[in-house]
């Protein structure tokens, strides 16, 4: 699996998503949104890494966030967080987030949130949903059942010449 993210631009709003397909290198694929599971001994590996293995008009399975907007100024965000469990024959989660008004750091934090706290509940961790990531995180790594967490994330801001904006972020499986 490999992240990538990307932004478009452009006066239509199907067009602007084209784009931004583009800019995460992801366009040439007929992509299949698939729910939140991150599959047991799944290897994260660069975006680079083996594109040229994948061909034009293939399925390719994702998970994916993306949102738009033609509102001059306005921030938009998209997020996949991801949690892994230290035990690496378990599962993890992938988590989608689409936010207004929230940077790259807001964002991220927040899906890497959602992605931490469906593990930590599969996996038994207690933990209070009230309290900050960071004192959250700080837990479930004493806990030793989450090894990592991480995420991909696009904000932009609306044009000025009210054209749409989207933005995408996406996990994308190599099968």
């Amino acid at each position: 699996m490999f992240f990538t993210r990307g932004v478009g631009r452009h006066k239509e709003k199907l067009s602007s998503y084209e784009l931004a397909l583009r800019d995460a290198r992801i366009e040439k694929y007929n992509l299949v949104t698939v729910s939140s599971i991150f599959p047991p001994g799944c290897k994260i590996v660069p975006r680079n890494h083996d594109l040229d293995g994948l061909n034009p008009g293939q399925i390719v399975f994702c998970v994916m966030a993306k949102n738009a907007t033609n509102e001059h100024n306005r921030l938009i965000a998209a997020s996949v967080g991801c949690a892994i469990p230290s035990d690496r024959n378990a599962y993890g989660y992938l988590s989608e987030h689409h936010s207004f008004g929230e940077t790259d750091q807001i964002a991220g934090d927040y899906a890497e949130d959602l992605a931490a706290s469906m593990l930590a509940s599969t996996l038994g961790v207690e933990f209070d949903p009230n309290v900050s990531y960071d004192e959250k995180r700080e837990l479930w790594k004493i806990s030793g059942k989450i090894v990592r967490t991480k995420n991909i994330t696009q904000s932009a801001i609306g044009s000025k010449n009210g054209l749409w904006t989207t933005v995408v972020a996406a996990a994308v499986f190599l099968l």
